[in-house]
């Protein structure tokens, strides 16, 4: 081959579809894909991730092989591995000479940036491509927010459903309504359970990857003992396949649920597919809407299915790009705390923070509530920085990329950017996750005692974090009613509760594990 065209391929970009190789002769074509320690190690990500992320690449690698393509496949082990993507291209560089570098731009700020100084550092030409797998592109989202003030997914998410018709019946939503969240938000009932999600035996491929993992990542959160994420696209669609036939059904009441040892429930887990490229958002989409024509999941479950897909995935990813690269250091509430050491031991008494840090280590993976309502809404309370708590979501779950990760901690759980993404804090008390969960049952704390030993700490902390922020919040036309509440306690109550909420802050060990950025 003379001098061919050079393709890198990342290890969230797993589409045999995907721009770059689409009309490109395979006999004129090089794909390129690298496993590089720089993003194994830039945060400690938990093992299933790195390991998941490497098998699907490997996979992926294979099946273009098996389908004609040239790869050029670079090992983490290899031999002269440069540890990072600037890195072994350059070195793919040397072995191929080729007329052009094509690759998919980057779904992450730092990489991204790394593109574009490719062309200058190489003779060749390089040609950067929009990924087009997204339904929304980052310059479409900067023109719908443009002169806004308020970026409200809301109004977002009803434009994608008139782009793409989902749920649209002559021009209208389908049950003339556009959310239907007000249905999906059932406490769980007692005994509640659902079917378990499919797990894939680890074949040779993944087992040569958790091998590599075990040893060269033994220092990083969570454990592989449970590993059977889908690495294929047929182990995703299959995934996809058991999601609805078994779970869409009571997907939407439930999905704001928290069962105690009920690590899924009925979500779907297809996250992870999802954002490595595996499964197509689309498509997913139009699965669900079938599923709603055909009777087998009511409307409430599918309008909240799609709405987290071309809603929300699409609004957080053009968020991002609107809002970087500042947003890594928004810090609009001046939250100042350490995070605390349980974050990574999970050793602490409250039950409802053991539980969601006890499946993130043994899972890599907590459903959306448990992320924003039990673990974000802690840090909220307690004041924890931003970066901080954005480095530990992005270790320790696997579906966490920095696209998806950040607007969501930044913006969406800590208000860290003011509320530009938010409406309000999402700061609650222990009333709501004893509403929503079975924790507070076997938990030592109580969540009827508002202060004082024994109190759920998410009470105390919930009015000294009202109280110290009362100048920012009290203006809030969703949250600002609370302080006509806070004032009539009366002196006396409100000391209470500040001092509870102070000696539980000054017990909070700071983390010493280092498994994210320094």
């Amino acid at each position: 081959m003379t001098c061919p065209v050079l393709v890198p391929i990342f290890g969230d970009q797993l589409t045999r579809t995907i721009a770059s190789l689409r009309g490109r002769a395979k006999d004129d074509t090089v794909v390129l894909m690298m496993e590089v320690w720089d993003e194994a190690s830039y945060v400690k990500h938990h093992k299933q991730k790195i390991a998941l992320i490497f098998s699907a690449m490997r996979h992926f690698a294979a099946e273009l092989e098996q389908a004609g393509w040239q790869v050029d496949y670079v090992k983490l082990d290899d031999e002269g591995n440069s540890g990072s993507f600037t890195g072994e291209l350059a070195r793919a560089v040397e072995r191929h000479e080729p007329r052009l570098i094509r690759c998919v731009e980057a779904g992450e700020w730092r990489v991204r940036e790394a593109q574009r100084e490719w062309a200058d550092k190489f003779a060749c030409e390089v040609e950067l491509l929009e990924d087009d797998r997204f339904l929304c592109s980052p310059s479409e989202f900067a023109a719908w927010a443009e002169g806004r003030k308020e970026l409200r997914m809301e109004f977002f998410y009803r434009e994608m459903r008139k782009r793409t018709g989902l749920l649209i019946k002559d021009g209208k939503p389908v049950g003339g309504q556009w959310n239907y969240d007000p249905d999906n938000r059932k406490p769980p009932k007692d005994g509640l359970s659902a079917p378990t999600r499919p797990l894939f035996e680890p074949d040779t491929i993944t087992k040569e990857v958790t091998a590599l993992v075990e040893d060269r990542f033994d220092g990083h959160f969570g454990t592989l003992d449970s590993f059977g994420w889908p690495v294929t696209r047929d182990q995703a669609e299959k995934a996809a396949d058991a999601f609805f036939a078994e779970r869409i059904e009571k997907f939407g009441p439930y999905q704001d649920a928290m069962v105690a040892g009920e690590d899924q429930l009925y979500h779907s887990l297809l996250s992870t597919s999802l954002n490595l490229g595996l499964l197509d958002p689309l498509e997913l989409c139009q699965r669900a809407e079938q599923a709603y024509e055909d009777g087998r999941a009511p409307l409430n479950s599918v309008e909240g299915f799609i709405r987290q897909i071309i809603g929300w995935r699409e609004y957080v990813r053009g968020f991002y790009w609107h809002q970087m690269p500042h947003l890594q250091r928004a810090n609009a509430l001046n939250a100042q705390r350490a995070l605390p050491e349980f974050f990574w031991t999970g050793e602490t008494d409250m039950a409802c923070l053991a539980d969601c840090i006890r499946s993130t280590r043994d899972n890599a993976h907590a459903h959306h509530i448990q992320r924003l309502m039990v673990l974000g809404n802690f840090c909220l309370l307690a004041g924890i920085k931003p970066w901080e708590v954005q480095d530990w979501f992005l270790v320790v779950y696997a579906d966490a990329y920095e696209w998806v990760e950040l607007p969501n901690v930044a913006a969406m759980i800590l208000y860290a950017d003011g509320g530009v993404l938010a409406s309000k804090p999402y700061a609650a008390s222990g009333n709501y996750i004893n509403k929503m969960s079975n924790y507070c049952a076997s938990c030592r704390y109580s969540p009827n005692k508002k202060a004082g030993d024994g109190a759920c700490p998410f009470n105390p902390l919930y009015w000294h974090f009202m109280h110290r922020h009362r100048d920012t919040l009290e203006s809030n036309a969703r949250i600002g009613r609370i302080y006509a509440t806070w004032d009539r306690m009366g002196d006396a109550k409100q000391r209470e509760y500040l001092q509870s909420a102070e000696v539980l802050l000054d017990t909070l060990e700071p983390a010493t594990k280092g498994w994210a950025r320094d």
